[in-house]
């Protein structure tokens, strides 16, 4: 589950999931449904494989959701399906999707950066994760 909520000029995403990689698939899919008007409308047409490494569970999820915005802004992708695997902290994912088509897809807003600002990862005393990422606009 994830919803957003505003921070400023900015975009925030609260993502909850009942596992790590649940979490970092959803963060995934809030990123895109912030990007595009109807993730549902992405076809998971190709894959891309990504690997990223980072020190801390936060670090680590800013730096999965920055690499994706990059493919977003440098190749044109739209990811709507995540396949996520954590390893300490080292991430492995395939990401699902497909080129921006603009006879199917609406662009809601351009996203400019994955931020550090109010960034947390942390589980709950229920067992699951929650995570809040600010996105710049």
């Amino acid at each position: 589950m994830h919803e957003t909520f505003e921070h400023t000029a900015d975009l925030g995403l609260r993502i909850c999931a009942g596992d790590l990689p649940e979490l970092f698939a959803e963060a995934g899919r809030a990123l895109f449904s912030a990007i595009v008007e109807d993730l549902d409308t992405v076809r998971p047409a190709s894959e891309v494989q990504l690997n990223i490494e980072a020190e801390q569970l936060d670090d680590l999820l800013r730096d999965w959701l920055a690499e994706l915005l990059y493919r977003f802004h440098a190749e044109r992708m739209l990811f709507s399906q995540f396949d996520v695997a954590l390893e300490g902290a080292v991430l492995t994912a395939t990401a699902r999707g497909e080129p921006v088509d603009p006879d199917r897809h609406v662009i809601e807003g351009e996203l400019k950066a994955v931020t550090y600002h109010g960034l947390t990862v942390e589980q709950q005393p229920d067992g699951t994760w929650l995570a809040e990422v600010i996105v710049d606009t």
